[in-house]
């Protein structure tokens, strides 16, 4: 019997490549002489760095300004030539207490510092994740680092945040194009929002990030002025442009000055795990997250693993923190069958704490359960 394992992280308890391994063994457990090949996954969101880590990268660690300017330790990874790089783990949420004086203050500056690091280190190819960001400020920060010019109508240098974008009279590329030179940029994200608007990334993230409605208004000003002055400076139009609200609108920000495409994050990773190579031939598929919700069937790792396992006839269990979709949901994604962890816990903490012995338990009952129904 061969099985493929290639589950996502499970926020908060483990990593996907924990989860790959606890699967793993829950699946031995049940069938001992089980064929198992793990192939941890990630949507190009937080944790793919730990996945790409699994796939032979190497880890570069550096320090570089984070959201609030404080220095904070980040790293990156390289593979094949090519440079990984979170925005999370220079300007994350995580970094900040949110408040409306963060929302509006929080900027990009150590993305463009990992960029940076990157290229003078050979990167010829940068792929750029954009999720989980305290900072609305449409990339300025991370341009600024790469040597942008981001002027008012003085001539002075534009404060960093988006609360102080709404002065940019004047964007000045050249020492941007310069750096980055015949490298490529590619920006992986599954989110579609636009730059501006009732869907864009001040309307909708800027309130997760602290910004009540006032804050949300500046911000939307401020991106509204970003964009009209890349546009001036000779970028593409920004404003309604799909994706590039992704990350507080650092997506747009590469879009724009960094001639980035965007492209889906769960694609990318999945062309380096040897997910694809696996799935040909397996008797059984078995993915995961901490949380099985409609958000999993939008463009995340669960949905995306089930959809390419029916092109190959194996069928799909998913094991999850928790689960908030019924039977026939799961079914239409092309789940055969699944678990929560939280129904088999004394509680959500005990469930969190013990994540990795719970979810081999779980999966060795899941893997039982199928086979005497199979």
């Amino acid at each position: 019997m061969r099985v493929v394992v290639a589950p996502d992280k499970f926020k908060g308890s483990l990593t996907a490549v924990e989860a790959a391994e606890a699967i793993g063994a829950g699946v031995r457990d049940a069938v001992p002489h089980a064929d198992v090949t793990l192939c941890p996954v990630a949507d190009g969101g937080e944790g793919t760095l730990d996945v790409l880590l699994a796939a032979g990268g190497k880890r570069v660690d550096l320090r570089v300004r984070g959201p609030l300017s404080e220095q904070v330790g980040a790293w990156y990874v390289v593979l094949d030539g090519t440079a990984y790089i979170e925005s999370a783990r220079a300007c994350g949420i995580e970094y900040v207490r949110p408040t409306p004086e963060t929302a509006l203050a929080a900027h990009t500056y150590g993305v463009g510092e990992l960029i940076g690091h990157a290229l003078d280190g050979g990167a010829g190819r940068v792929v750029l994740t954009v999720g989980g960001t305290a900072s609305t400020d449409g990339g300025a920060g991370m341009l600024r680092a790469l040597g942008a010019e981001v002027l008012d109508a003085t001539g002075e240098q534009v404060g960093l945040g988006g609360g102080a974008l709404g002065a940019v009279a004047k964007v000045d590329l050249s020492a941007v194009r310069e750096r980055l030179g015949g490298a490529t940029v590619r920006v992986a994200t599954d989110v579609t929002n636009p730059l501006l608007g009732s869907e864009g990334a001040a309307a909708v993230f800027g309130p997760q990030k602290g910004a009540r409605p006032a804050d949300t208004e500046r911000l939307e000003e401020s991106l509204r002025a970003w964009a009209d002055a890349l546009e001036r400076a000779g970028t593409v139009a920004l404003a309604d442009l799909p994706g590039a609200g992704a990350g507080g609108g650092v997506a747009g920000g590469a879009l724009a000055a960094l001639g980035a495409r965007a492209e889906s994050g769960f694609d990318l990773v999945v062309e380096l795990t040897g997910v694809a190579g696996a799935l040909p031939g397996a008797d059984l598929v078995i993915t995961g997250e901490g949380s099985l919700d409609a958000q999993s069937l939008a463009g995340k790792a669960p949905a995306g693993i089930a959809a390419r396992a029916r092109e190959h006839d194996a069928p799909v269990l998913a094991i999850a923190g928790r689960i908030a979709l019924d039977r026939a949901r799961l079914a239409e994604a092309g789940i055969a069958g699944s678990r929560a962890l939280v129904e088999h816990a004394p509680s959500v903490e005990h469930a969190q704490r013990h994540a990795f012995p719970l979810l081999r338990e779980q999966t060795a009952a899941l893997v039982r359960d199928w086979l005497a129904g199979s």
